[in-house]
């Protein structure tokens, strides 16, 4: 009893565990269009784009700054349409996209550089957006950034 069991459980995990590594057919487009999104928030930041930032974003969307900082949207977006801060590159390289039912959570790193208040700024780090799903459309619900150091060319 005891051994069909353990092989009906063992039938199982072995099931739950090939079903997890088959990707839906469509994923392929869905990481690219996240991907495209990415690139489209790194625009619309770069030109001061509320409105296209506004498109991208969940209501109820938060921003975790490299320095601790919280914001919500509507304070990231107005942060973004500050007309002392000029952004040169914001640019991301290495980026993933990780699925699970109805979320993607895309990681890479940022090169983020330009002007505060005339003074010169050239950041580098990692990012962490999560996406979901709703009604058909992506919107990212949650940023987090990180500084780190200029990556090195092997």
């Amino acid at each position: 009893m005891m051994r069909r069991r353990f092989a009906g459980v063992l039938v199982l995990v072995s099931s739950l565990m090939a079903s997890a590594q088959k990707l839906p057919q469509d994923e392929q487009a869905e990481r690219s269009k996240l991907i495209a999104f990415e690139n489209a928030w790194n625009q619309a930041q770069i030109h001061r784009d509320g409105e296209a930032l506004n498109l991208l974003m969940g209501d109820r969307y938060i921003f975790t700054k490299w320095d601790g900082t919280l914001m919500n949207k509507a304070t990231f977006i107005a942060d973004n349409k500050d007309p002392t801060v000029q952004t040169d590159v914001l640019a991301n390289e290495g980026v993933d996209v990780y699925f699970y039912p109805g979320v993607a959570v895309v990681t890479g790193i940022y090169h983020f550089k330009g002007t505060n208040r005339g003074k010169s700024f050239d950041h580098y780090g990692r990012f962490t957006d999560t996406w979901i799903s709703s009604g058909g459309q992506w919107v990212c619900v949650a940023t987090h950034a990180s500084l780190g150091k200029k990556p090195v060319s092997p």
